[in-house]
C-alpha cells in the first residue's frame, strides 16, 4: 500500500543519447535495467579513452542530437558547421573507454563522426564517440545496487536521475531573493533529469525509498551529487560568471558527499513511463 504523500505526476521525460550532449524531451520511453533505451548510449572519449563532458567542455550543451528511426542527427549552434546524419553501428572497431573509476570496451563510430565532432568543439585531439557494447556489462556501484551486477549505461552512476519540481522551485526562490536586480529562473534542464515529478514540498524526493511510477516501480538510492555543470546554460554553453547555482545549493544542500540536487533511482521492473503518469511513493527512508 502506498504511503500518501498528495496526488502527484510525471510532468517530465527525458532522454540523453549522447553524454553531456543536450537531451531530448520526450512523451513516453521504455525502462530497461540500465535506463530509458537510448539513453547515455553514446559518450565522447579523448585519445587516451577517457570520457568527455560539459565539466571540461561546456560546449558540448550546444549540440543537438535527434533521433530518426535507426539514425542519429547531429547538429552544432554557433559553429559553420553542416548537420551530420549517421547510422550507429554494434560492429565498429572495439577500443578501451574509461567513465569514472570504470573501465569498458565501447564501439567505436568512425572517422566521419570523430571528424565532426572535433570541428564542432573546435579541438585538435582525435575525440571519438563511442557506443556502449551489449557484449560488456557496465555495473552500479555495489554500495548502492540492489541486486549483483546491476547494469548501468554511460550515466554517471545511476539508471535514472530524478527530481521534484519543488525542489527547483525552492531554488530559484533563493536565488531571486540573493540578488537585488533579480537572477533569472533556472530551468529544469540545468540540471538534466530522466524524470520530473509534479511535488509541493521542496525535496520531498530525499525522504522517498520505493516509488511507482505508472505501473514500474523504482528504488531511490542515492542523492545526486552535482558539478559545474549546473552552473552551464543547456542551451548557449555559457557558465554563470557567479557559480550559480552551485554557490547557492552549497549554503543549504551540503552534504558529506558533496552539493546534492536530485535523487538516483534504479527500476526494479521493466516498461513504459509516460507523460502524465502516476507516481506513488511505496516506502520512506
Amino acid at each position: 500500500m502506498g504511503v500518501f504523500l498528495g496526488f502527484m505526476r510525471v510532468t517530465g521525460v527525458f532522454v540523453y543519447p549522447i553524454k553531456s550532449c543536450r537531451g531530448i524531451r520526450v512523451d513516453s520511453a521504455e525502462v530497461t535495467a540500465k535506463g530509458f533505451v537510448g539513453d547515455r548510449e553514446f559518450m565522447i572519449v579523448d585519445e587516451q579513452g577517457k570520457f568527455v563532458t560539459q565539466r571540461k567542455y561546456p560546449r558540448l550543451a550546444t549540440i543537438e542530437v535527434k533521433v530518426a528511426e535507426n539514425e542519429l542527427i547531429l547538429s552544432a549552434d554557433g559553429v559553420n558547421l553542416d548537420c551530420l546524419r549517421f547510422q550507429p553501428s554494434l560492429s565498429g572497431r572495439e577500443i578501451r573507454v574509461e567513465i569514472w573509476r570504470d573501465r569498458t570496451t565501447a564501439i567505436d563510430q568512425g572517422d566521419k563522426v570523430a571528424k565532426w565532432f572535433q570541428a564542432a568543439l573546435n579541438v585538435s585531439q582525435d575525440f571519438r564517440l563511442v557506443r556502449q557494447s551489449p557484449r560488456y556489462l557496465r555495473p552500479i556501484s555495489p554500495q548502492f545496487a540492489t541486486a549483483e551486477n546491476q547494469p548501468v549505461s554511460f550515466a554517471d552512476g545511476y539508471p535514472f536521475l530524478l527530481i521534484g519540481t519543488a525542489s527547483l522551485t525552492d531554488l530559484n526562490n533563493k536565488l531571486a531573493a540573493k540578488y537585488e536586480d533579480g537572477f533569472q529562473a533556472l530551468p529544469m534542464n540545468r540540471f538534466r533529469p530522466n524524470l520530473v515529478v509534479e511535488t509541493d514540498e521542496a525535496f520531498v524526493e530525499d525522504k522517498w525509498k520505493v516509488i511507482q511510477v505508472g505501473k514500474i516501480k523504482f528504488s531511490v538510492v542515492k542523492p545526486c551529487s552535482r558539478c559545474v555543470i549546473t552552473t552551464t546554460n543547456q542551451v548557449t554553453g555559457e557558465r554563470n560568471k557567479l557559480k550559480e547555482p552551485l554557490l547557492t545549493l552549497s549554503s543549504y544542500r551540503q552534504f558529506s558527499g558533496g552539493i546534492m540536487f536530485g535523487q538516483n533511482v534504479i527500476p526494479e521492473q521493466i516498461g513504459i513511463v509516460n507523460l502524465g503518469d502516476e507516481v506513488q511513493v511505496l516506502q520512506v527512508c
